[in-house]
């Protein structure tokens, strides 16, 4: 086990931040866990989670919330991270229309408690470097693919994605003010095994399967870039070990909005290889032996029409890529879930 000091990972419990653990933890790195577990879906998934990660050697979970600044600063002091990666989030485009509050206390305040942490560490101790998750939702009302970090990202739909976009903007404030090392990873439509329930992919097997309707949004007509899981545990885990620079090159009058003048920086993590959702329920449903019964519906407001991540910069800066294809993620999916839930 590494006698380096540990990487502090806010929503362990979380779907993909059990896989960034788990990472860390095979590479030998010792992780602090912090999480609340929240109620938003079934916390007996996130315990399960916890158990699985509790089995190993090298990692230890704070179950608090990212509200309580004092707990925080606690664990700051008694752990020393050398790295902060940010997980913990409010997640869901649809449920920010019904709990707005739920967004701001969770996805701005808690992240601004982190910021907060991080800055007022001692020289001897200092943070050098914080990861923290935004999203493709980001993108919002633009439509111009491959959706590009080097492209604007102004017009969000949602609420949920109003205060990831904040959270980029505070993150940037925070590295030109106080020097801090942060890097943003826009997460494209994450997917594979100890997924969450709220998600299409878990949300249509289990319709499936019990012989229910599922709900298909927009007619079905629209793409998503489905990023597997364990992709995404390799980005975060290697864009960690890789504090962000400030970028000699940009410039004010034509500012690039992927990287700055501080140590920020912004990525896409995305497999670049879209489906439609009609294309991804048939695939569900020849894995599963079944067919579905599809229940059509207009757009949701809040929903962006369709997602192509551009991921170069992602590629040129670890040497990795998403690019599991959508076939074998689903396979893992459906072989987890089954063995799981004893289907």
């Amino acid at each position: 086990m590494s006698t380096e000091r540990p990487v502090l990972l806010t929503g362990a419990a979380g779907f993909i931040g059990f896989h960034v653990a788990h990472r860390l933890l095979a590479a030998g790195r010792r992780v602090v866990g912090y999480d609340s577990i929240s109620p938003y879906y079934d916390p007996a998934l996130k315990e399960a989670r916890l158990a699985q990660l509790a089995a190993q050697p090298g990692f230890q979970l704070h179950r608090a919330d990212l509200l309580d600044f004092d707990q925080l600063r606690h664990v700051f002091a008694s752990e020393c991270p050398s790295e902060v990666i940010h997980l913990a989030a409010q997640p869901g485009v649809r449920y920010s229309r019904e709990a707005p509050r739920t967004y701001i206390e969770s996805n701005i305040v808690g992240f601004f408690n982190v910021l907060e942490a991080c800055r007022h560490r001692p020289a001897h101790a200092a943070v050098r470097h914080v990861v923290f998750a935004s999203t493709s939702s980001v993108y919002g009302g633009n439509t111009r693919l491959p959706l590009s970090e080097h492209h604007g990202a102004d017009h969000p739909l949602s609420l949920y994605a109003a205060t990831k976009k904040a959270n980029e903007a505070m993150a940037h404030a925070y590295s030109h003010l106080y020097g801090l090392s942060v890097t943003g990873l826009r997460f494209f439509t994450v997917y594979g095994p100890w997924g969450r329930p709220d998600m299409a992919p878990f949300k249509f097997t289990r319709a499936i399967l019990a012989g229910q309707p599922i709900e298909v949004y927009n007619h079905g007509h629209h793409q998503r870039d489905f990023t597997f899981v364990g992709d995404v545990a390799e980005s975060v885990m290697r864009i960690a070990a890789r504090p962000a620079q400030p970028d000699p090159r940009w410039n004010g009058s034509t500012p690039d909005p992927a990287t700055s003048a501080a140590p920020y920086r912004l990525y896409n993590v995305g497999n670049s290889q879209p489906v439609q959702l009609l294309d991804f329920i048939r695939l569900l449903e020849q894995t599963l032996g079944r067919r579905a019964q599809l229940n059509m519906l207009p757009r949701e407001p809040g929903d962006v029409a369709d997602t192509l991540s551009d991921s170069g910069d992602l590629a040129a800066a670890i040497d990795f890529r998403p690019a599991t294809p959508i076939a074998d993620g689903v396979a893992q999916f459906v072989d987890w879930y089954r063995a799981f839930y004893r289907v």
